[in-house]
């Protein structure tokens, strides 16, 4: 999967921009706050609807401005086609071949990105909201089916809660409760089962990586930490045994949640955790450890998207090879030399182990301009 064009029209700190991309390595290079990450971001938002920086899409709109566009041409194995998102205060609006789509859920996975960013770390050591977001941003790439499910899940979650919270003050339609009930259960069984064979073939592929990087030293493994009595597929039959034990553990839960006014268990509530060696890396590992885990599943992700769409994602690396320590860093570049566009920004290219970067085309930025070397 290829990027070959894209167009940005008062996004950020750019007014109008068009720029055509090399088939493998571009590299951004400038001092910060030029304007560097601005082009990973657009490039984001163009396959995923959003930001990796930001919740509020006016942020991404220039000052005094109301409308920001960014637009596409993007060739896979199979075709060409255009995209285009436009970002405005009354909401977005994204295009496939310039038609309008209407749900983000058939929009997204025509573009797939994978991100490696300094918050990358967050992944393992962050909030359980920051993984329950990883999941869903990758998976969601992967599977629109999951997209899908997950957005009726919300959907009815948010309709359940309310009603759980009308429940304390008032009697309400004890049926449309119980139908609600189902509702989330329903959907939220296809979410569950999905990101379990999420977690089960990202590990397959992050434990050889880890492996790698570690010089064999240590083991990954990685768990999904369930509300629900279940922590691997190894823990359901089908999708009937998800359902039906959501289900039950709703309706058991019943006054429990109606005292709090919220639904209690779910995937909303889900997390995942990582070992190294037995370890939870969490909360007992280094700083290193916990860099190495994050990196490996970043790399699994370029494979799994592979085996699973047939092609390789294109791949944003927002300043982190600063990050990375030369052995860290050399299985990064050469994991992905000459098999996956690469977007790459850095204030210098110091450092960096230029025999990994084969034939970079480099773009200078400063205030907002682009010269092309």
């Amino acid at each position: 999967m290829i990027i070959k064009h894209i167009n940005l029209s008062h996004f950020r700190n750019y007014q109008n921009l068009s720029l055509d991309f090399s088939p493998q390595m571009n590299v951004f290079l400038g001092e910060n706050a030029q304007g560097k990450t601005n082009i990973l971001e657009a490039i984001y938002v163009l396959a995923m609807t959003k930001s990796h920086r930001t919740n509020k899409d006016r942020e991404m709109i220039q000052w005094d401005e109301d409308i920001a566009r960014i637009s596409g041409r993007i060739h896979n194995l199979n075709s060409q086609f255009s995209l285009e998102v436009v970002l405005s205060k009354k909401g977005k609006i994204a295009k496939l071949n310039h038609l309008e789509q209407a749900r983000l859920s058939t929009y997204i996975s025509h573009l797939n990105v994978i991100i490696f960013a300094p918050e990358d770390l967050d992944i393992v050591k962050g909030s359980p909201s920051v993984r329950r977001r990883f999941i869903d941003m990758e998976l969601g790439q992967m599977s629109p089916l999951y997209l899908h499910h997950l957005t009726e899940y919300n959907r009815v979650l948010k309709q359940r809660n309310q009603y759980l919270k009308d429940m304390r003050f008032k009697k309400i339609d004890e049926l449309y409760f119980d139908i609600l009930s189902e509702q989330v259960a329903i959907e939220g069984a296809h979410v569950l089962k999905e990101r379990l064979w999420f977690i089960e073939n990202l590990e397959n592929w992050s434990k050889i990586i880890h492996k790698n990087i570690s010089n064999q030293k240590e083991d990954l493994a990685i768990f999904y930490s369930s509300s629900l009595d279940i922590k691997s597929l190894d823990d359901c039959e089908d999708y009937e045994t998800i359902f039906h034990l959501f289900k039950k553990q709703l309706d058991n839960n019943r006054d429990r949640e109606i005292d709090q006014g919220t639904t209690l268990i779910g995937p909303h509530r889900d997390d995942m955790y990582f070992h190294i060696n037995g370890r939870n890396v969490q909360t007992y590992g280094s700083q290193g450890q916990q860099r190495t885990a994050a990196l490996s599943i970043r790399l699994a992700e370029i494979d799994l998207m592979k085996e699973l769409r047939g092609e390789y994602p294109v791949l944003l690396l927002d300043d982190v090879l600063s990050e990375l320590d030369n052995e860290r860093q050399t299985h990064l570049l050469s994991s992905i030399q000459n098999k996956v566009q690469t977007f790459l920004t850095t204030t210098s290219l110091d450092g960096i182990q230029k025999d990994l970067i084969d034939n970079p085309k480099i773009f200078n930025i400063s205030k907002g301009q682009i010269e092309t070397e």
